[in-house]
């Protein structure tokens, strides 16, 4: 079997290869588009389609703007449809900034899009093409939505579920920034805020309906839902996320980006502590990843072979996956460029990359 992990960076595409999950083959930079040098943009959101391994990478060009590059055999070849996938309507005030997050549907074909300004768009033709999904953009709450520190995006979209038990193809569930996590349980025609429990510290009602700066959200196997938030880490396992409990009482700081949960292990999942909103550092300056295999209830550190010197490269919130495999590999990249692989059967990291530009997302699939 070949692993394949699909890493967007700052300055590119770069794609690794491994049999064994331990030592990997990594690419040079993938040049998409070799007459206008849009291989070397920033890559903000990578997919790969669960049915058809088609790669989904979201493009961004100072020359000429954002825009959605798919490959149907695995890297070698590239294509960017002749109109831009992802824009607004006319008679919208949008203009596209760039694509945070691709997610696949059940129904073939089907793929989402969440993007900035904060809106969602949805593709029937595998990511060819992309309608807006007016619902969400004409929501009474949007003009309340407003730009984090990293900008206003749809960053997470969870296709399928609702929570705990709550499995259905016209479920959605998807979090922004600074929004919070809003649920569809009808295809998306209307929508409604599940943030009941997540803290906004930073705004005078500090339990409001809606306004919460998520960093990230993960669905576990059984559709429970596992959270990083601007300051608080949370899981909730309600039937259409009603309630949120906080869970970061073993872990070194209740900041962070990235949250994976374990695809088949409901009580499993790994996180990776930032100091502060003020200080973007690891704790203790010590690269660290922690798992959790109690729901929460306590957490352990996981950093055999991570460096031990310094190190003063973070997690972002993209860029951290799982291959989804029987017995499935954990991935995280930092923004000082190393990336580190590890099974399930094993406590050790290896890396299968190192020094590449900052790293925004990873996606890894059993190819």
């Amino acid at each position: 079997m070949t692993y394949l992990l699909v890493i967007g960076t700052r300055k590119g595409l770069f794609t690794a290869r491994s049999e064994d999950r331990r030592t990997w083959r990594v690419s040079d930079p993938h040049r998409l588009d070799e007459a206008n040098d849009a291989g070397m943009s920033p890559v903000y959101a990578v997919g790969i389609d669960p049915r058809t391994r088609r790669l989904l990478v979201g493009t961004e060009s100072w020359q000429f703007g954002p825009s959605v590059w798919h490959s149907d055999d695995l890297g070698a070849n590239w294509s960017e449809p002749s109109t831009p996938p992802i824009r607004f309507p006319k008679d919208t005030d949008g203009s596209l900034t760039r694509t945070w997050q691709f997610a696949f549907g059940e129904e073939p074909g089907t793929v989402y899009a969440g993007v900035e300004p904060h809106a969602l768009f949805r593709s029937t033709d595998g990511g060819d093409s992309f309608t807006l999904v007016r619902s969400l953009w004409d929501h009474p709450h949007r003009s309340d939505w407003f730009p984090g520190a990293g900008g206003g995006a749809i960053h997470t979209i969870l296709p399928g579920t609702l929570g705990s038990g709550q499995h259905s193809p016209d479920a959605i569930t998807v979090a922004m920034s600074t929004g919070g996590v809003y649920q569809s349980a009808d295809a998306g025609a209307t929508w409604a805020p599940t943030n009941r429990g997540i803290v906004a510290g930073f705004l005078p009602d500090e339990e409001p309906e809606y306004g919460q700066c998520v960093h990230k959200v993960a669905a576990a196997a059984d559709g429970s839902f596992y959270a990083q938030n601007h300051h608080g880490v949370y899981r909730s396992a309600s039937p259409a996320a009603q309630g949120w409990n906080r869970i970061e009482t073993g872990l070194p700081t209740d900041f962070g980006f990235a949250m994976v949960a374990h695809p088949h292990r409901a009580e499993s999942a790994l996180n990776f502590p930032v100091v502060s909103q003020e200080v973007h550092l690891p704790p203790k300056n010590r690269l660290g990843a922690y798992r959790t295999d109690d729901s929460g209830n306590g957490w352990r550190a996981i950093n055999d072979g991570l460096p031990e010197e310094p190190y003063f490269g973070i997690v972002l919130r993209d860029a951290a996956c799982t291959d989804g495999a029987e017995v499935p590999g954990f991935y995280f990249g930092t923004r000082t460029g190393d990336v580190y692989a590890l099974t399930d059967d094993g406590d050790r990291w290896h890396q299968v990359a190192a020094h590449l530009p900052d790293v925004l997302c990873l996606r890894a699939a059993e190819v």
